[in-house]
């Protein structure tokens, strides 16, 4: 069938939004409207006939209004096919009248279950049984019937029952698919509720899942993607569980590469349970700081490598005051973006004076989940997320091994694991330079691991006397440890591991560094 007149609709809607309008163009239309519950009242109220659907089954609604469609003629009118002689024959030994026009949102269990608070019996009820169903049997049956799940579509079907006196093959194929992209959508919060109250929590004793379901939802565009000439949007969970969020508050529109780089943000930022500050250029950091005091933080992490500082995106893990933003509007003359916790509404107007700057609140660092999910072009690659430093760090105080022949004493430990700390959130092949609780030089993403140290100690350069040095992973050979003693490197912290640790040992011992095994390496790819 090309073009279907509407001769008989059901109208059931949570959401009543520019209903009225509709059903009121399909009174004029001598359309027979099917009604339920508050809509049927709704539909009253605003003098529009339409029938109880009691009334059109011969079954009353029960059970609380858990059943109120669920019948024959109800899906026997939806779903017989018109064109079947077999089903027409069927249908008027059952009294089934044809139904051509459902139009039903469903219960808001999204809405409802977005409230950290909602009880579950609660959630339970405004699971939609009635809805979903005729949704589907609708859809299924698109050769005659019109299904409209969103009231956004309203104007549409107006538009061609105005200009064709029914709905065109190509409108009702678009609705139904739209139908089944919604009932997938809902099924899929619904199951992802339940697992975050039914299911065991995730430990690191957890099978990987068998299956996951991304599903995500567009919530913005994006001002353009990796360079000007890529489109990009941002699309964010649609299932309920643990994401991390962020709400601008101020600036221009965000780009791909700002979102990627203020998640790196987050990464660093999660090691840190003290006062801590991050730049962040081209996911990888170029200075973080940990202090008391926030401001002198930021002057920390921003003084490790002032110039590619330039241009980056700064972190803090505590609430921005005034004297934190006078220090970054003085320390940087160009940054992308400021993200923290809060922002201090002092602190705020003084960031606000940069028309251009974008000011992020981004969500806890807890709010990320259980497993780092990456989507490749052959599949999804799943693995257990690498926890911060800190949630392993009685163990590995405890099991640090000094394999060499120089020790520090425990105020050096101390700096030393803020170096680990500080290597676990560069990109390999990562090396990163520290003094006290500062970075003085960061060698990110060589090819070579020696390169990494030479890139590390030409950004720190005078500053590389006495200094810690980080590695993500094991040296291969001795050359990293002779190029850091060059730069009169005091101690290193690796995981160990290599079949060449007994010449790495030896060359430490050679040039009197302290060097320390964790047993735990932290490559990022």
């Amino acid at each position: 069938m090309s073009t279907v007149k509407i001769k008989r609709a059901l109208i059931s809607v949570s959401d009543k939004t520019g209903l009225l309008e509709l059903a009121a163009e399909l009174n004029r239309r001598k359309v027979e409207i099917l009604s339920t519950g508050g809509t049927l009242k709704a539909l009253q109220d605003a003098k529009i006939k339409a029938v109880p659907v009691e009334r059109f089954t011969g079954f009353p609604e029960m059970l609380d209004g858990r059943v109120k469609t669920l019948h024959p003629k109800i899906h026997g009118g939806l779903l017989y096919r018109r064109d079947k002689k077999s089903h027409a024959a069927q249908a008027k030994k059952h009294g089934i009248r044809p139904i051509d026009l459902v139009i039903v949102n469903l219960y808001p269990f999204e809405k409802v279950t977005s409230r950290a608070d909602v009880a579950f019996e609660e959630a339970i009820e405004n699971i939609d049984i009635g809805g979903p169903s005729m949704l589907r049997s609708a859809a299924k049956n698109f050769d005659a019937v019109t299904v409209v799940c969103d009231p956004a579509d309203y104007g549409t079907v107006l538009a061609e029952l105005k200009k064709h006196g029914g709905i065109t093959l190509g409108l009702r194929r678009e609705l139904a698919l739209k139908v089944f992209e919604r009932t997938h959508t809902y099924d899929a919060v619904i199951a992802g509720f339940l697992k975050s109250r039914l299911a065991k929590p995730v430990t690191d004793k957890t099978p990987l899942p068998e299956k996951i379901d991304l599903l995500y939802s567009k919530s913005q565009d994006l001002r353009y993607g990796e360079n000007p000439h890529q489109r990009a949007a941002l699309y964010v969970p649609a299932l309920p569980g643990p994401h991390f969020g962020f709400k601008q508050l101020h600036g221009k529109e965000l780009s791909f590469n700002n979102l990627l780089d203020t998640e790196a943000v987050l990464d660093v930022l999660r090691e840190f349970s003290e006062p801590a500050a991050c730049v962040v250029k081209h996911n990888n950091p170029c200075g973080i700081g940990e202090d008391q005091n926030l401001a002198q933080a930021v002057e920390m992490a921003v003084d490790c490598d002032p110039l590619s500082a330039f241009g980056g995106i700064v972190g803090i893990n505590r609430p921005c005051d005034p004297k934190t933003a006078e220090t970054l509007l003085q320390k940087l003359g160009f940054f992308e973006v400021v993200a923290a916790s809060k922002f201090h509404h002092k602190a705020l107007e003084l960031l606000k004076a940069r028309k251009n700057l974008r000011i992020l609140e981004i969500g806890s660092s807890k709010d990320i989940g259980a497993y780092d999910i990456r989507v490749l072009k052959s599949g999804v690659l799943v693995q257990d997320r690498d926890r911060p430093v800190l949630a392993y760090r009685a163990f590995l105080k405890k099991n640090l091994q000094f394999v060499t022949k120089a020790k520090l004493d425990a105020a050096g430990i101390e700096d030393l694991l803020f170096a680990w700390k500080c290597a676990k959130v560069v990109k390999s092949n990562a090396i990163v330079l520290t003094q006290g609780r500062r970075t003085v030089g960061v060698g990110a993403g060589q090819m070579s691991r020696v390169d990494s140290v030479y890139v590390a100690c030409r950004k720190a350069g005078e500053r590389t006397q006495g200094a810690m040095l980080g590695s993500d992973a094991f040296f291969p050979m001795p050359d990293g440890i002779e190029a850091a003693a060059e730069h009169k490197i005091r101690a290193i912290i690796q995981p160990g591991g290599s079949i060449r640790d007994a010449d790495v040992i030896a060359a430490c011992d050679k040039f009197g560094i302290a060097m320390a095994f964790t047993g735990r390496r932290h490559f990022r790819h």
